[in-house]
């Protein structure tokens, strides 16, 4: 008998193929896991990116209010140093009785 019309030879022969087509689609599943990672990584880096440079320009804004408010203060203290006096007495007089209650 020849090996050829063997059908135990055939099985063999389609067993082979099956497993090349297993590893051809292991092979792209992996290539495609790969381009997602790529591309999980590149928006992440991209949010965070953003993301800090919203946080560095809030930041500036509020160092420029808070310079704005101090050249204001300032500003009105020179005007008005005697009001200034009193107003900054009467805070410190309601935190202190504030500050003795608790």
């Amino acid at each position: 008998m020849s090996r050829m019309n063997d059908p135990m030879n055939e099985t063999g022969s389609e067993s082979g193929q099956a497993t090349e087509q297993l590893r051809e689609a292991a092979a792209k599943v992996q290539e495609n896991l790969k381009n997602l990672g790529s591309q999980a990584r590149d928006a992440a880096t991209q949010g965070y990116d953003q993301v800090r440079q919203h946080a560095t320009e809030y930041y500036e804004q509020g160092k420029q209010k808070a310079q704005e408010y101090e050249q204001t203060l300032e500003q009105y203290v020179q005007e008005k140093p005697i009001q200034s006096l009193l107003i900054a007495a009467g805070v410190g007089v309601i935190l202190g009785v504030l500050w003795k209650r608790s």
